[in-house]
């Protein structure tokens, strides 16, 4: 992907820098063979954004034609409107008191070049700013009212406004912006295509795939002429450079990958697991709901709200299972065993939710895990618990440290046939996401246990079968679903 660099002036912007084109504004709108050119990342630097202006239809053309403009024009229509600024930086108010806690003057002035401050103390509420507004220049008036600090205007910073003693960091930022992505390797198959972001965590103790799995998925997705790139929290900002979001992070709603997955689909990229997604399966108050309306078998359950705990005891018997509405991990799930221990964890639960979930306990030597993609079967697991324990993992006192049982695939022809009709059913409720299906089989009786978005793939566990090829059938899902969407498709 070329990468042009808009400017009202060419001599504006004096910086050179590897493998980018500076070109007039002017050029680039009426010059024909813009206009032809595929895969272009359009930086655009112009003096101003105002509506109707060089720089609002610089990025306005770049869309219309499949290009990748930054910023967009929804972002330059966001910074043009005050409240709305406001209302995208008031979750910033502690991050700004903070940062600007030893300045003395009651006015101060951030400059923000592609998410960085010449000062590196004010790094962190340079990328914040960067990552929500998403211009590539910026300069943010702060002053103090009462003791504290406010966003008192914001405006963009022009390619030759950009101060002398400046220029060589802006060179820097630029530079580190502009190679974000590693080059082709040699003995790349097919050219690319498009362009695929993965997000991950690569500090997660208990990531839904191991570095290893990762490598497959990059090199099934190179192998379909999908450029992968490994992409962290602190890439919110790049999304729209993209054809593709797949999310290897654990997911949660009050949470940035709930915050990546709803900007990437608003964005108009393929994105795996969708918000809808993560919102229907982070929440086992609406799956309880959602499942018990479509008369998909799960263990007795309650929805336990302040009146109606005295009803826990009489429907489901002790021991019981409690879980929080946004429990994942077998974090915020517990088995309570006495009618003291239950009162105690209903009070501590529903401090937290208005709402949790009780359910009864249906002891298994393990749980099937049928993972489901695009309303298709791809693997069936069983997920044992962990020794001596309960459930698939055990944490323990200390942070981070846990155990988890074993892992064994199952061929497709080995799994019942109601396990995987039930799973099907079940996961079809919610969407065609990557879903994995939680199912507990007592005697001839199944009951569903939940349904995950994002579910675990970990080289050496969940590919244990299918090897290479899993990670070849999920890249083409990607694949088929970017190309439907050059053709219209929205889905």
């Amino acid at each position: 992907m070329s990468t042009l660099v808009i400017v009202n002036n060419p001599h504006d912007w004096p910086l050179q820098i590897p493998d980018v084109s500076v070109v007039s504004a002017r050029a680039y709108l009426t010059n024909p063979a813009y206009n032809g050119q595929l895969r272009a990342r359009v930086v655009n630097l112009c003096k101003s954004y105002r509506y109707q202006s060089l720089g609002y239809y610089v990025s306005l053309l770049a869309e219309a034609r499949g290009h990748k403009p930054f910023p967009r024009v929804n972002a330059i229509e966001d910074l043009q409107t005050p409240s709305l600024v406001r209302l995208l930086t008031e979750d910033l108010e502690t991050l700004v008191q903070k940062s600007l806690s030893s300045i003395r003057a009651d006015r101060f002035e951030l400059g923000i070049y592609f998410g960085r401050n010449v000062a590196k103390h004010y790094h962190q509420l340079s990328r914040q700013l960067f990552n929500l507004l998403q211009v590539p220049l910026l300069r943010v008036f702060f002053d103090r009212h009462e003791n504290q600090w406010r966003i008192h205007r914001i405006s963009t910073i022009a390619a030759n406004d950009i101060p002398v003693q400046h220029q060589a960091f802006v060179l820097e930022a630029a530079t580190d912006y502009f190679s974000g992505r590693k080059p082709w390797p040699q003995n790349k198959l097919i050219p690319a295509r498009y362009d695929l972001a993965i997000l991950h965590d690569p500090n997660d103790p208990e990531p839904p795939s191991n570095a290893l799995a990762l490598k497959q998925f990059e090199k099934a997705a190179e192998n379909l002429g999908l450029h992968v790139e490994f992409i962290t929290r602190a890439d919110l900002a790049r999304l729209s450079e993209f054809d593709a979001l797949f999310i290897r992070d654990t997911t949660y709603v009050n949470h940035y990958t709930y915050c990546f997955s709803r900007r990437a689909a608003a964005e108009g990229l393929v994105v795996i697991d969708d918000p809808n997604s993560i919102l229907k399966c982070n929440n086992k108050v609406y799956l309880a709901e959602l499942l018990t309306r479509h008369h998909i078998p799960i263990p007795k359950t309650l929805l336990v709200h302040r009146d109606n705990v005295e009803q826990i005891i009489p429907l489901l018997a002790l021991p019981c299972v409690l879980k929080q509405p946004d429990s994942s991990f077998s974090v915020g799930v517990t088995k309570v065993k006495s009618e003291d221990e239950l009162q105690q964890k209903v009070e501590s639960l529903l401090n937290k939710s208005e709402l949790i979930v009780a359910q009864e306990y249906l002891p298994t030597e393990f749980d099937w895990r049928v993972a489901i993609l695009d309303r298709k079967l791809l693997f069936v697991c069983k997920y044992y618990m962990a020794p001596g324990h309960w459930q698939i993992i055990k944490h323990r006192e200390q942070s981070h440290d846990f155990v988890e049982g074993a892992t064994a695939v199952v061929p497709l022809t080995e799994v019942p046939a109601k396990v995987t009709r039930l799973a099907l059913k079940a996961a079809n409720l919610i969407g065609d996401g990557f879903y994995g299906v939680d199912i507990k089989q007592i005697g001839k009786h199944c009951y569903v246990i939940e349904i995950n978005d994002n579910p675990n793939v970990d080289a050496g566990n969940e590919d244990g079968f299918l090897k290479e090829a899993l990670y070849q059938r999920i890249m083409e899902v990607f694949l088929h679903r970017i190309e439907a969407r050059k053709h219209g498709d929205r889905r």
